[in-house]
């Protein structure tokens, strides 16, 4: 290995940045740098990125802590509340002296102007490629109402207990930067503007994005503790691992499990933590051999997970569901465990065999771990019992646009193999059983649907009492553990590996994190 990574580093000719004494160089797992626009692209890595260091949300998540799992907290609004008059109304009361990059004051205003973004076809200012990113987290909104410069109303479509768990998806931008720049997205990815905790400086397109440190930033506490924040698409596991020890970056994401005993060796901090992801296949519900529960559980009964788990050389821990162990909302699922012979009894009884089926699957891209080698191995796992697979593979963007197209778009797909974040309750199970989510709306790829799924979801969004929602998402849990709703594999325990002049990094128990708190010693 070691002759391996030297051997990249000098055909890739890297050499240390000319900022290292202040910098953190990121090198990620992202095939291309996420757009500067407002909502990233590139998936939650785009948002962990660019999205909260560029911007804010009226909503974000407390990432100070290592040793829970985190949950959301005040950001550009400072406190929120169900109208007492309407359970279909969220008042929203907004951070005071806050300024957007260019100096323009954050108000009201600026709040109804981004949300009809998203949301307005008729706004000067709608984004259609933004409206794909948002609507997820934002089409249950109707309208967003001023009530004063400092206090906004969202009005939904519903009841929706869940609805400030979205809002940390949504990144607001500058409207005076916007309207300066004529709305035009070529001259706002080269010239941002947001409340985040670092500013743009400069970016090299597919190449590298340079931004500093905002030490006018609202809150004191995050004002970022280096100068400079450098960020590198490296989707290459071989090639972020050779940066690293050649000190063209220090910090990477996802380094190849075999080379973490020489980064170790060479003094690298190397950093895992239980966090909420899950890498699994979502399933065709329309057509297909998935819809045949019998062959959704072989499919699961096949899988070696402990195969798995030595391959990424234990960054992983065995996934049997949707959440890992230790979420509040786990419950009592079924355990799927290795059963090569049940699988292939199932398959039988259901008339599948062999079973021909077709994965869409990437090539690298945000969380996705090491895509090629673990899809092989489960490929190889599934064939064992009677399965003919095929992977298809794409690039990240690619298979995010079959994810967001959904199942009528791309019926010839059994699954896609799309890690997720399972950073609340909403996006961690909710959105993968419910009928308000079906691609393109949002995340329920394969279009499941079964009425007890429906009425729990109802019962979930009219529920304000923690304690008993938390039970009704342990039910729903468990239900989609029942109805084998995915081909369930591992949890990542996020691996990342940093110089050792890096102090200060805490590895929150999230798919997000916080940059600003490290210290780059000289």
């Amino acid at each position: 290995m070691k002759k391996t990574l030297a051997a990249i580093a000098l055909s890739i000719g890297l050499t240390a940045p000319a900022w290292a004494d202040t910098t953190v160089t990121v090198a990620m797992t992202a095939g291309d740098i996420p757009i500067t626009t407002g909502i990233p692209d590139q998936g939650s890595e785009g948002v962990r990125f660019v999205g909260y260091s560029l911007y804010d949300a009226l909503v974000l998540f407390d990432l100070s802590r290592s040793d829970k799992a985190s949950d959301i907290r005040p950001g550009l609004a400072t406190a929120w509340h169900i109208d007492p008059e309407n359970q279909k109304r969220w008042i929203f009361t907004l951070r005071e002296g806050v300024k957007w990059h260019d100096g323009c004051p954050f108000t009201a205003d600026d709040v109804v102007w981004n949300f009809r973004r998203i949301l307005d076809k008729t706004a000067p200012q709608f984004d259609a490629f933004q409206f794909a990113l948002g609507r997820t987290y934002a089409g249950n909104v109707q309208s967003v109402d001023k009530i004063d410069d400092h206090t906004v109303a969202f009005n939904m479509d519903r009841v929706h207990s869940l609805f400030p768990y979205l809002l940390p998806q949504i990144m607001l931008i500058s409207p005076c930067n916007a309207e300066r720049l004529k709305y035009n997205n070529n001259a706002l990815m080269f010239s941002p503007s947001g409340t985040g905790p670092y500013r743009y400086h400069h970016m090299v397109a597919h190449e590298r994005l340079e931004l500093d440190a905002n030490t006018d930033y609202w809150d004191k506490s995050r004002i970022p503790k280096h100068d400079h924040l450098v960020l590198i698409p490296m989707p290459e596991a071989a090639t972020r691992t050779a940066a690293l020890l050649s000190g063209q970056v220090n910090f990477i994401e996802a380094p190849t499990p075999d080379a973490i005993p020489r980064l170790k060796a060479a003094g690298m901090n190397v950093i895992t933590n239980t966090y909420p992801h899950n890498w699994a296949y979502q399933l065709n519900f329309v057509k297909g051999p998935m819809t045949d529960i019998r062959i959704r559980r072989a499919a699961n009964y096949a899988i070696n997970r402990d195969d798995v788990v030595e391959l990424l050389g234990g960054t992983a821990i065995a996934g049997y569901t949707t959440a890992p162990p230790g979420m509040p909302y786990y419950g009592h699922p079924v355990k799927y465990a290795y059963d090569p012979a049940k699988a292939t009894a199932l398959l039988k009884e259901a008339g599948c065999y062999p079973c021909k089926i077709n994965l869409a699957i990437s090539t690298s891209g945000s969380g996705q771990m090491q895509p090629l080698p673990m899809n092989e191995l489960v490929k190889a796992q599934l064939d064992a019992v009677g399965f003919q697979t095929t992977l298809t593979s794409m690039d990240w963007n690619a298979l995010l646009n079959v994810s967001r197209g959904g199942v009528d778009k791309f019926p010839d797909f059994d699954g896609v193999n799309i890690s997720r974040n399972l950073v609340d309750p909403f996006n961690g199970i909710v959105r993968h059983v419910w009928t308000g989510q079906w691609a393109p709306i949002g995340g329920n790829w394969g279009h499941f649907s079964t009425p007890e799924t429906e009425a729990l979801v109802t019962q979930i969004f009219n529920e304000f009492d923690d304690a008993k929602r938390m039970a009704l998402l342990t039910k729903l849990h468990e239900t989609m553990s029942e109805d084998a709703l995915m081909i369930w594999v591992a949890h990542d325990l996020n691996p990342r590996a940093l110089s050792p002049k890096l102090k200060g990094f805490i590895q929150a128990q999230s798919w997000f994190q916080d940059l600003t708190p490290i210290v780059v010693s000289p």
